[in-house]
């Protein structure tokens, strides 16, 4: 027998509403608003990118502050 792993978006899905659960993962209901979750996913993809860009902006901002500093006191 295959296991069967269950994510952490299942068990807060279980946990927000018990019904919801049970018809998507256990009769198989999808929900009726997919392009809404199908933009929602994209958005925070998005987000996630430029949260990203913004992290390495920042530690670049602060290697070149350190070598400017490091000159500086050169």
């Amino acid at each position: 027998m295959k296991a069967r792993y269950t994510r952490a978006s299942e068990l807060n899905e279980f946990a927000y509403c018990r019904r919801a659960w049970y018809l998507r993962h256990v009769r198989g209901y999808t929900s009726a608003n997919q392009t809404e979750l199908a933009e929602g996913e994209n958005a925070h993809r998005q987000h996630g990118r430029r949260l990203h860009l913004a992290l390495w902006a920042w530690r670049l901002g602060l290697l070149l502050m350190l070598a400017g500093l490091l000159l500086w006191w050169w």
